[in-house]
C-alpha cells in the first residue's frame, strides 16, 4: 500500500492467525482525519479483527499499523492502552456500559480515568442534553432501554474528543428506527468534533452513512467504494 501522508491511521499488509485459522491475510487501509469509513463484509471475513488491530488491541503477526505517523503495533501494551484511553473511543454492539453506574457516571468514565479537569465534565452534561438523555441520566445503565444505553455509549466514546471512534456493529442489537437515530447522532457528533469513525458492519444501510466503504473478504481488503 502506498503511504498516504494525509492518513491519520494506516495499516499495511496485516496478517494474523488464531492458531491454524487465518483471520487477516494482507489487509491494508488508510483513514484520514475526520473521515467516516465502513468496513463491510460477511460474518467471519475479518472485519472485527482488522478493527482490533487498528485500535492496538491485537498485534498482527505481520504488517504495520501507524497512528499519527507513529508505529502503533510495536509499542508495549501499556503505551497502546494509554493511546486507546486518550485518543480512541469505542462503541460496541451491546453498549458495554457498567450496569451499576448511572448513565452520567458511565459517560464521565473516560474523563475520570484521564484525570481531566472538572470543567471538562460539562461535556457529559452537554452530550446528555443533545442525546435527549437528561431525564434518565441518574438511572443505572441496567435500568434503561437498549436505545438509551447505546446513545450513552456514543456519548462515552466522544466525551474526551478522541481522534478516532471504533464502532463494532453499533446498531446490531437495536431495531431499525432506534439504530438509525443512534447512528445519525454518532456521525453528527463525530463530525462536530472532527473525529474519524471506523464502523464495522454488514448492513448497507449503516454503511450509507460513511464517506467510503472498504470491503473485506477472507481477511483481505478487496475493494473500496466511495459512499
Amino acid at each position: 500500500m502506498t503511504e498516504d501522508p494525509r492518513a491519520l491511521l494506516r495499516a499495511d499488509d496485516l496478517r494474523l492467525a488464531f492458531g491454524s485459522t487465518p483471520a487477516l491475510d494482507g489487509a491494508s487501509v488508510a483513514v484520514e482525519r475526520g473521515e467516516i469509513v465502513a468496513l463491510m463484509g460477511p460474518s467471519g471475513s475479518g472485519k472485527s479483527t482488522l478493527l482490533h488491530c487498528l485500535a492496538g488491541v491485537l498485534r498482527p503477526d505481520h504488517g504495520e499499523v501507524w497512528w499519527e505517523g507513529r508505529r502503533l503495533d510495536t509499542l508495549p501494551e501499556r503505551r497502546r492502552s494509554a493511546i486507546r484511553l486518550e485518543r480512541f473511543g469505542f462503541v460496541f454492539q451491546f453498549g458495554d456500559l457498567v450496569p451499576e453506574l448511572t448513565l452520567r457516571e458511565n459517560i464521565l468514565l473516560p474523563l475520570r480515568l484521564l484525570r481531566a479537569p472538572r470543567a471538562d465534565f460539562q461535556r457529559a452534561d452537554d452530550l446528555l442534553d443533545r442525546l435527549e438523555l437528561v431525564e434518565v441520566a441518574s438511572r443505572r445503565a441496567a435500568e434503561v432501554s437498549g436505545g438509551q444505553a447505546q446513545r450513552a455509549a456514543v456519548a462515552r466514546a466522544l466525551v474526551h474528543r478522541p481522534g478516532v471512534v471504533f464502532a463494532d456493529e453499533p446498531t446490531g442489537a437495536l431495531d431499525s428506527v432506534t439504530g438509525e437515530i443512534v447512528l445519525t447522532t454518532l456521525v453528527q457528533l463525530a463530525r462536530d468534533h472532527g473525529s474519524s469513525i471506523i464502523i464495522v458492519t454488514h448492513d448497507h444501510r449503516v454503511a450509507a452513512h460513511a464517506d467510503r466503504e472498504i470491503v473485506i473478504r477472507d481477511g483481505r481488503t478487496t475493494a473500496e467504494v466511495i459512499a
